[in-house]
């Protein structure tokens, strides 16, 4: 038996709570992973886990062992990081999560360059807009975008989103004259806003009045958005702006190239939203790799 690999193989089963899931993570069945476990427990003449047709729970001894254990493997992979590092020799995969639009438009370059620069890495791209949880899915690292809520997470603020008001040309030639331009976020009210519910804040849009703006400088102002479409999708709200459906209140970087072109419109220019943070993250329990380290690294020189 390998013990290292039954170890890191029942660390795995005890933050996913499944076979099944740390089978598809090594390509194997779940029969061959629940005997290197039983192997483990063999080894150690100890129970590690309760199973059930329906649930696994840590025994106590399980418990005391697999504390102990995590911290271990934990050492041992940024001994071995530490080393590469210093051969300026990074190997092996790297799990990075991000959302959908970030991680097509602004993180699949970095990732391009990343593995250029570093031909024995090989990186799993899971790109998903809802809640991911780190420590189950075995994520590395994430990229979260907004103030994080998670205080657990090893986290290193790496830039900031800049948001804009924006429609397509098309949407406001539909407009009456006198909404085509609106001046105050209250204007809004009568537009047809596309929603994106995966916002802490959902429909609340934030706005701060700028030196051209009728009101003093600094003015915050808050909406409730409303409109006929609403969506857990970075990449439909960009389908939705694009094909004149209506105005989103959206990340600048989902936009670059057609704000360029003038395909679209930057609407209340005088009131700009405040900025948000973008922050790299990793699971507490797992020391930051080489390869972590250097892939922040990247980011950062390259300006995301």
């Amino acid at each position: 038996m390998d013990r290292l690999a039954a170890m890191q193989t029942f660390i795995r089963v005890v933050e996913t709570g499944s076979f099944s899931a740390v089978a598809r993570e090594l390509q194997a069945t779940q029969s061959a992973v629940s005997k290197q476990v039983a192997a483990l427990e063999r080894s150690l003449g100890a129970r590690l886990l309760s199973r059930t047709t329906r649930s696994l729970a840590l025994t106590e001894e399980g418990e005391r062992y697999f504390e102990q254990v995590r911290r271990l493997v934990a050492e041992l992979a940024e001994a071995e990081g530490s080393l590469r590092q210093g051969e300026q020799q990074l190997s092996g995969w790297l799990r990075v999560a991000a959302s959908v639009g970030f991680g097509r438009l602004k993180l699949l370059p970095q990732v391009r360059s990343f593995l250029a620069a570093n031909p024995a890495v090989k990186i799993d791209l899971r790109l998903n807009d809802g809640f991911v949880d780190l420590v189950e899915q075995g994520i590395d690292v994430a990229v979260r975008i907004g103030e994080l809520a998670d205080s657990s997470l090893v986290a290193r603020r790496i830039g900031t989103s800049r948001r804009a008001l924006v429609a397509s040309r098309q949407y406001l030639r539909s407009l009456p004259k006198a909404l085509r331009q609106p001046r105050v976020p209250e204007d809004l009210l009568q537009l047809n806003c596309i929603v994106y519910t995966e916002l802490a804040t959902q429909n609340a849009w934030t706005f701060h009045a700028g030196p051209g703006a009728p009101v003093p400088a600094g003015t915050a102002v808050t909406i409730r958005a409303q409109g006929s479409l609403q969506t857990n999708s970075s990449e439909v709200i960009r389908a939705a702006v694009l094909s004149g459906m209506g105005v989103g209140f959206s990340p600048t970087w989902l936009f670059e190239d057609e704000m360029a072109r003038g395909d679209l419109q930057v609407l209340l220019p005088d009131w700009p939203a405040p900025e948000i943070p973008v922050h790299l993250v990793s699971p507490s329990q797992r020391r930051q790799s080489a390869k972590v380290r250097a892939f922040a690294e990247h980011l950062v020189a390259g300006g995301v």
